[in-house]
């Protein structure tokens, strides 16, 4: 285990796609980790996700998708290098997400482009 908790669960995810799991039960959780499932959710990578208070972990149940990592060193980027990574990590355009982190939260790469931010880059899944 790193220390990278969202990187962990991304790999967790990742794994377990290739293993034609369906569900992965994520033990280390953190509120970027949730923020990142959120954004997963609604892009459909995720079907659902749910707490296990008990436990402290997070069940989640996968959905369409087929990679997802972290990005690692978290490159710095302002909105006119948003295009750049796009290319770089998604394999198609109109195809995958970028995750951003902002001044406003986080938010998917068109989101970004949208209201002119730049941020830090955490991850991308498609």
């Amino acid at each position: 285990m790193s220390q990278d908790i969202v990187a962990d669960a991304l790999n967790m995810i990742q794994n377990a796609k290739k293993a034609k799991k369906e569900t992965i039960t994520i033990s280390r959780i953190s509120n970027l980790l949730v923020e990142v499932l959120k954004i997963m959710k609604q892009k459909g990578a995720i079907a659902k996700y749910k707490f296990n208070a008990k436990e402290k972990s997070i069940i989640a149940t996968i959905g369409e998708l087929s990679e997802c990592k972290a990005i690692k060193p978290r490159f710095s980027v302002n909105k006119s290098q948003i295009e750049k990574y796009r290319r770089r990590y998604l394999p198609a355009r109109n195809f995958g997400t970028l995750i951003i982190s902002t001044n406003n939260g986080l938010m998917t790469h068109e989101e970004a482009q949208e209201e002119q931010t730049g941020g830090c880059l955490i991850a991308y899944f498609y």
